[in-house]
C-alpha cells in the first residue's frame, strides 16, 4: 500500500480510544473512535469559523462486544494517499474503511450506515477494486 502512515496503535478489546489524523495539505481529517460499544471512522473538515471540526461522514466499523469476545489485540493504522485526498482505516493489515475526499465517498465493509444526504455521493460498498485504484 502506497501512502503515508500517520497513526498506528494496538487496541485492546473493550478499550475506549480516540485517534485523529489531519492532512497537512488541506482542511480534511479523519478520526477513529471506539466508545466501548461501537467503533466508527469519521471524515472531518476543519472550518475557519470554528475550532471544532465538522463531521462530513461516519462509517460503522465494528461492535465492541464482538471484539471483546475475540479477546485479541487489534493493530489499527490510518494511512493517507500521497495526494492527501483519500484516507484508509487498516485493521490487522486489511482495509476496513476508506474516505475519498475528492469524490465525496465513504466506503466500508458492512455498508452501514447508508450514505448521508449532504456529503456522500456514492454507495458504501468497499471493494478490492476501490482499494486497488486508490492504493
Amino acid at each position: 500500500m502506497k501512502g503515508y502512515l500517520l497513526q498506528k496503535k494496538v487496541l485492546d478489546p473493550g478499550q475506549k480510544v480516540f485517534l485523529d489524523s489531519y492532512s497537512p495539505e488541506n482542511s480534511y481529517g479523519v478520526a477513529f473512535e471506539d466508545d466501548g460499544e461501537s467503533g466508527y471512522f469519521y471524515a472531518l473538515e476543519k472550518t475557519a469559523q470554528s475550532n471544532q471540526p465538522r463531521i462530513l461522514d461516519a462509517l460503522h466499523i465494528f461492535e465492541s462486544a464482538e471484539r471483546m469476545d475475540d479477546n485479541k489485540p487489534v493493530e489499527l493504522m490510518i494511512v493517507w494517499t500521497t495526494d492527501w485526498l483519500k484516507c484508509a482505516l487498516i485493521l490487522d493489515g486489511s482495509c476496513h474503511a476508506l474516505f475519498d475526499f475528492e469524490n465525496q465517498g465513504g466506503y466500508n465493509i458492512n455498508e452501514f450506515p447508508p450514505p448521508n444526504s449532504f456529503w456522500t455521493k456514492h454507495d458504501r460498498k468497499l471493494t478490492a477494486e476501490i482499494i486497488q485504484s486508490i492504493f
